[in-house]
C-alpha cells in the first residue's frame, strides 16, 4: 500500500518548486496539507483536495477561500488507490498546463521511493534469514523455514557446502555466477564475506575455479557437505579464520585441510595470550607468520621478506623480547603458532 509521509511531500515539493513558478501543495489521503511551498499552510483541510479525493477527478478552485487559494488540485493515484492530491496555486488557466507534469513527476518519485523501500525491507528481511539459518542447529528444519528458503532457491531436504569469500569484487561476470547458487552478502565490523550455498556436489569444481581464476584477490574457504547449513557455514568459517590468523601463502583453503590446525587453535590454553603483545608491531606479525610458514628456515624467510639475514634475527629477538617466546626454539614457536590462531577463535 503506498503512503505519502510528510517529510516525503515536502521534499516532493522542495523539488518541484525549483522548476515550478507556483506554490506546490500536497495533501494527503484525507485532504491535509503535508507538504507546501508555504508552512503556514501545512496541517490545514483542502476543501479542494477533498473534493478531488473524492470524485477521482481534478479540482479547480476559482476564489481564494479562507483555508484555500485558487488553483488545480490533482489527484495522486497509484495502482488504482488515491493516496493524495497535487495542488498548484494560482488562476487555474495558467496553472493548469504544469498539472500532468507535475502528477507525472510526484507519481515516479512516489514509485521510485516505494521500490527503495520495498528493496530495504527484502535485504533486511533476506539478512534476518540468513541469521536465522547459521543459527539453527536442530534436528530437522521446521516447515516454515523450508518455505522461506525456497524463496531464496534452497531446498533444506538437500545437504550444502557452504563456500566463503572473502574480499570479493563483485564485476559482471561473477554477478551472473552468482545468480546461478543461492548466496547472501554478511556484513561484519570486519569484512564483507559472500557466502555462497552449494547443493549439487558436481558444481563445486567448476565454481571454484572460476572463482579463483577470475577473483585472484579473493580468499576463499569451503566447509563440508551437510545437512544442517549452520554446520557447513562454521567449517568455513573457522576456516578462514585460519587464513586472517595466518596468513599463509594460499587464499584458497577447505575444512578438511586445516581441520586440526582450527582444533589445535580452539582447544583450551592459559587466558595469557604472549602474541597479544604483538598486535602493535605489524612487522613483527607479519614476520611470525613467514617464519612458521616457511618451517623455520631463516634463509626462506629473510627472502620472502626481502630482508637481509641479520634484519630477520633482529626481528626474532624482538619478539622474543616482547612475548617472552623465542620462535627460533621449536616448542615455543607452537605455543606462538597457538597464540596467532588463539587470538580469531577467541570466544
Amino acid at each position: 500500500m503506498y503512503k505519502l509521509s510528510d517529510r516525503q511531500a515536502q521534499d516532493i515539493v522542495d523539488k518541484m518548486m525549483q522548476d515550478i513558478p507556483y506554490n506546490i501543495n500536497i495533501m494527503n489521503e484525507q485532504g491535509i496539507i503535508i507538504g507546501s511551498g508555504n508552512a503556514r499552510r501545512i496541517g490545514t483541510v483542502h476543501q479542494g483536495a477533498v473534493a478531488a479525493l473524492q470524485t477521482g477527478t481534478m479540482v479547480e478552485v476559482w476564489q481564494d477561500g479562507r483555508l484555500e487559494k485558487k488553483g488545480t488540485n490533482e489527484p495522486i493515484v497509484i495502482n488504482g488507490q488515491r493516496i493524495g492530491v497535487i495542488g498548484i496555486s494560482g488562476d487555474p488557466d495558467e496553472v493548469r498546463p504544469f498539472c500532468n507534469l507535475v502528477r507525472t513527476t510526484v507519481t515516479l518519485l512516489i514509485e521510485q521511493r516505494s521500490r527503495l523501500e520495498s528493496l530495504a525491507h527484502e535485504a533486511n528481511r533476506k539478512k534476518a534469514f540468513l541469521e536465522q539459518l547459521l543459527r539453527y542447529t536442530g534436528s530437522a528444519y521446521p516447515p516454515r523455514m523450508r518455505r522461506e528458503a525456497t524463496e531464496y532457491g534452497l531446498d533444506l531436504l538437500l545437504c550444502t557446502t557452504v563456500l566463503l569469500v572473502r574480499r570479493l569484487r563483485l564485476d559482471e561476470h561473477t554477478a551472473r555466477l552468482l545468480l546461478q547458487f543461492p548466496s547472501f552478502q554478511q556484513t561484519s565490523e570486519q569484512d564483507d564475506m559472500q557466502l555462497i550455498f552449494v547443493q549439487h556436489e558436481a558444481e563445486l569444481p567448476s565454481l571454484l575455479d572460476t572463482l579463483r581464476h577470475r577473483q585472484p584477490q579473493a580468499q576463499l574457504t569451503i566447509g563440508r557437505s551437510e545437512f544442517l547449513i549452520a554446520h557447513s557455514y562454521a567449517q568455513a568459517h573457522d576456516t578462514m579464520n585460519v587464513l586472517l590468523a595466518l596468513q599463509p601463502d594460499t587464499s584458497f583453503a577447505t575444512y578438511d585441510q586445516l581441520q586440526f590446525i582450527i582444533q589445535f587453535g580452539q582447544s583450551v590454553t592459559t587466558s595469557h595470550n604472549p602474541v597479544v603483545k604483538l598486535e602493535e608491531h605489524a612487522d613483527l606479525l607479519q614476520t611470525l607468520r613467514s617464519f612458521i610458514f616457511h618451517n623455520g628456515s631463516i634463509h626462506d624467510t629473510a627472502l620472502v621478506l626481502n630482508i637481509h639475514r641479520n634484519t630477520l634475527q633482529y626481528r626474532l629477538k624482538r619478539i622474543q623480547a616482547i612475548t617472552g617466546r623465542d620462535p627460533r626454539q621449536w616448542l615455543e614457536l607452537i605455543e606462538l603458532t597457538h597464540g596467532l590462531l588463539a587470538m580469531y577463535f577467541a570466544p
